[in-house]
């Protein structure tokens, strides 16, 4: 159609929705929630801490999150084996980042009520 314009904005190039993409599931926040508590946790702690997760959604989310850079998983060779999961770099500066989103949050919360 002539006179139409093509300036329409591509919003999967925007880099705000390509984050909220990697972290947008219902369980990825809650996990990189409490590895931000706790530092690191093995498998059957993060998932205490997660209340309501399954065995296949957390291990489903922790494997993204370990291919994204987000979450580390570290495997020591022991008997019986051991495995720690913890924030990687990109996942603490995921922390640094919605830290003022949290406050914000708070602020709007207590306005509401």
């Amino acid at each position: 159609m002539e006179g139409k314009s093509t300036d329409k904005k591509d919003y999967n190039t925007c880099s705000l929705n390509y984050a909220l993409k990697l972290i947008s599931s219902k369980w990825k926040l809650p996990i990189i929630w409490a590895l931000s508590q706790n530092k690191k946790l093995r498998y059957n702690e993060l998932r205490r801490e997660v209340s309501g997760i399954t065995n296949m959604m957390l291990a489903q989310s922790l494997k993204e999150l370990e291919s994204q850079g987000i979450v580390l998983r570290i495997q020591y060779m022991e008997i019986p084996p051991r495995v720690e999961y913890s924030l990687g770099e990109s996942g603490q500066e995921l922390i640094d980042a919605l830290s003022p989103l949290t406050k914000w949050g708070k602020r709007m919360k207590d306005k509401s009520l």
